[in-house]
């Protein structure tokens, strides 16, 4: 019977910790650590303070191409193949300290995290099997996720021409509607 190494289980441990607290679905856990699922959902529940969600990870590529996920995760995948090629960080690495750069680059810019460490790794896979890839656009030459499938010879990015409705929300909405009536009522007084 084979002994198993301490230190090797201990990095798996180290690893599934750092996943964890990067907000990983356990799936993500399981298919990038040697770990039984039980030690996993332990694991889990004793950094988090609770169970695992539990079912399928939602996620479909369309998500990935809609205009304010398709600009995170243009920046994320950006940043992953810049490690990649000049870091020489492979697998689950790359996607780990990429992620972690994409969050200090939107916490300096006080942005909206749009995308989890789970939504990133599943990212990498959809690029991986070609389902999704990047494109560059004409405008502004920066490179942004798109369709395997679509043509994309003209590509312009949703920064070069944002949608009519981008970043419109009913919170900002909600606000915009409180401020000009506050505004208008200073106005009449």
């Amino acid at each position: 019977m084979k002994e198993k190494s301490l230190l090797s289980e201990a990095r798996q441990i180290q690893l599934a910790t750092e996943l964890v607290k990067l907000g990983a679905r356990l799936q993500v856990l399981e298919a990038n650590t040697k770990l039984s699922r039980e030690r996993l959902v332990r694991l889990y529940k004793e950094i988090k303070g609770v169970s695992p969600p539990k079912g399928m990870l939602p996620y479909s590529e369309d998500w990935f191409t809609s205009w304010q996920p398709n600009v995170h995760s243009s920046l994320f995948i950006n940043i992953y193949n810049y490690m990649v090629k000049y870091a020489h960080v492979q697998g689950i690495d790359a996607i780990i300290r990429s992620y972690k750069l994409y969050l200090e680059h939107i916490e300096i810019n006080q942005l909206p995290r749009v995308l989890s460490l789970t939504r990133a790794w599943t990212l990498v896979r959809f690029l991986e099997s070609k389902v999704l890839s990047v494109a560059t656009c004409v405008e502004c030459n920066g490179n942004f996720i798109v369709h395997s499938l679509e043509i994309h010879s003209h590509h312009v990015c949703g920064l070069c021409h944002v949608p009519s409705r981008a970043g419109k929300t009913k919170k900002v909405e909600a606000v915009e509607t409180v401020d000009m009536g506050h505004g208008d009522h200073e106005h009449a007084a």
